[in-house]
């Protein structure tokens, strides 16, 4: 996938053309396309890593009508509405996808850094650390890229997101870089999909119950998310010096 010299070290030019290559070839591209090339270019070393929040029925909808089989990862946090994880097992039927996989974070280091299931309050960053941005990296092991279902209208750190990125030693794929929130709307509706159930409710971004909230910015929908506090991610898409790399 990524050329090698003799002893085995990629060579990083080869990343940042392959890099400069897919983003080329996919300026303009729909979703879908975008998708295609991934599943093209990685498979079967490809994962799409899913919340499934709010959007995320947009994503695995597309990847159920180009490779149903494709690797998803689900990090179950313990911390999920019970809502969410229903949706979770409503979509997977609706569509049927078969390669959802659970990821769970390591029970004993929560059980020592998080007895009473609060750091939330006191540590927000450390509570995401051990339960959802730690188990990313035995989620990714083996796969040299991953999809995102991340788009630039959501605003922070996401507003000049490009299609296609490396970081940590893996290439991401954001298909949905340039849709709006508009574009999500018509594809659920045209596909027939199920909302999240919280969506209902006036949740338009949903993560972890106890740091989800209704947005507190009609213009911002992830303004809910850790409400009152200086902190928009909550670390998966954070680069990182100590997480396994592939090239």
């Amino acid at each position: 996938m990524i050329a090698a010299d003799v002893e085995g070290r990629s060579h990083p030019a080869t990343t940042e053309t392959r890099l400069a290559r897919l983003n080329a070839e996919l300026k303009g591209a729909s979703a879908p396309e975008a998708l295609r090339v991934a599943v093209r270019e990685f498979a079967p070393r490809l994962a799409y890593v899913s919340s499934f929040g709010a959007e995320s029925a947009v994503m695995l909808g597309l990847i159920a009508e180009v490779d149903p089989a494709l690797p998803i990862q689900f990090i179950d946090t313990g911390m999920h509405f019970h809502q969410t994880l229903q949706y979770r097992d409503t979509l997977i039927a609706a569509l049927g996808l078969t390669g959802v996989r659970t990821v769970k974070p390591d029970a004993a280091e929560v059980k020592a850094l998080d007895p009473k299931g609060a750091l939330n309050k006191s540590d927000p960053d450390a509570c995401c650390e051990i339960r959802k941005v730690k188990p990313l990296g035995p989620a990714l092991e083996g796969f040299d890229a991953w999809i995102t279902g991340r788009k630039r209208f959501h605003g922070a750190e996401r507003a000049n997101l490009p299609v296609v990125e490396a970081s940590e030693g893996r290439f991401k794929v954001n298909p949905l870089a340039n849709w709006t929130a508009e574009d999500v709307a018509g594809y659920l509706a045209l596909r027939g999909l199920p909302p999240h159930p919280l969506t209902a409710e006036g949740y338009p971004s949903i993560g972890c119950w106890p740091c989800t909230a209704p947005p507190t910015d009609a213009s911002d929908i992830r303004s809910g998310r850790w409400a009152g506090r200086d902190k928009t991610e909550c670390g998966l898409h954070v680069e990182r010096k100590d997480r396994p790399r592939v090239f």
